[in-house]
């Protein structure tokens, strides 16, 4: 499931990135979205900011310390800091 907050300018980047892992990791997959709308939803899904990613309903990216969030999600990367995880990051939480 993808969770962004309205207007949220890496949507369609982190959209992207999720569709190409699959696809680099032989899978079929359905991506739900649900817009997050005020903090007590954002508590409620774990939500640590636009866009997170939950693959089977954990957000794989997260850190120990990240508390919820109506804001925007920046990810570290092997190209350094950017709007969504990076291709190959997701290919591997999505062999795992």
């Amino acid at each position: 499931m993808l969770l962004y907050v309205a207007d949220c300018p890496n949507l369609a980047l982190a959209r992207e990135r999720v569709r190409e892992a699959a696809t680099k990791v032989g899978l079929v997959v359905r991506v739900e979205e649900r817009l997050v709308s005020d903090s007590a939803e954002a508590a409620e899904l774990g939500f640590t900011g636009s866009p997170t990613i939950l693959i089977d309903g954990t957000d794989p990216f997260a850190t120990v310390d990240a508390k919820s969030s109506v804001a925007c999600r920046l990810y570290a990367t092997g190209e350094g800091v950017q709007g969504a995880p990076s291709v190959n990051d997701l290919v591997r939480v999505l062999r795992r």
